[in-house]
């Protein structure tokens, strides 16, 4: 087995895959609280050579979401909402499970409930949080998450926080489910919303073009590496042959 063949073809596969994660992230670079997917390569033991035994690996590709903290924007709408710090907001999904997002988007239905942008009820401490869409009165929300309509207190965004975020499944959307059973969320305590803000994706357009380049060239260089292998093999066995 020609190992240097298998291992070219390993890095172009990992590359490939490469790519079309950077370009994931571009194409969610104007969707508020969205967070950076990080190609992660590691090496993956492929066995053995078969006159020195000696053992070779190929490269893997796998990913993890970055949850470092995006640039906070002003939109002066009362109805957006930022996450300064690693928490997130639960909300319910159809199905009546749980899922949790940094995308502070919100409107009220015409029941009088606070949703996300996809419909999906923003939940409190208490269960849904119920407004009265005939009154006038402005929401208003500290920075701890309480909710008021003008003076009457209707609850408290549910905000928390997870030990390990990246152990979370993405559910689309720029919404996570917490599918580890022993990493439950735990109650806000470095994060603060922000009212009138949201939260700008954590991408680099630029650092993004970037490694979009490098991993274009990494593809290259080993599509000429299994070139030149597929050539020194076709020059053997026509010398094996005596074919000219």
């Amino acid at each position: 087995m020609d190992v240097s063949l298998y291992s070219a073809a390993a890095a172009m596969n990992a590359t490939e895959q490469w790519q079309d994660l950077i370009a994931e992230n571009l194409s969610v670079g104007n969707v508020p609280g969205s967070h950076e997917k990080v190609a992660v390569f590691s090496a993956l033991p492929a066995g053995q050579t078969a006159y020195t035994h000696d053992a070779f690996v190929i490269p893997k590709h796998g990913t993890v979401v970055s949850f470092r903290q995006g640039e906070l924007k002003a939109t002066g709408d009362n109805m957006d909402f930022a996450i300064q710090g690693p928490g997130f907001i639960a909300v319910q999904m159809p199905d009546g499970s749980k899922a949790y997002t940094r995308d502070g988007q919100f409107k009220m239905n015409s029941q009088g409930q606070l949703i996300t942008k996809q419909g999906y009820r923003v939940l409190s401490d208490s269960g849904n949080l119920q407004f009265d869409p005939n009154n006038s009165a402005p929401l208003k929300v500290a920075a701890d998450g309480q909710v008021s309509q003008g003076s009457e207190l209707k609850g408290k965004i549910t905000l928390t926080e997870f030990k390990s975020p990246q152990l979370m499944t993405a559910a689309g959307g720029g919404f996570y489910v917490n599918n580890v059973p022993n990493m439950l969320p735990q109650p806000a305590t470095s994060s603060t919303l922000h009212q009138g803000f949201i939260e700008q994706a954590n991408t680099s357009p630029t650092l993004a073009m970037a490694s979009m380049l490098t991993a274009m060239r990494m593809y290259e260089s080993n599509e000429k590496v299994m070139q030149l292998q597929n050539d020194r093999m076709g020059r053997v066995i026509t010398d094996l042959s005596g074919t000219n």
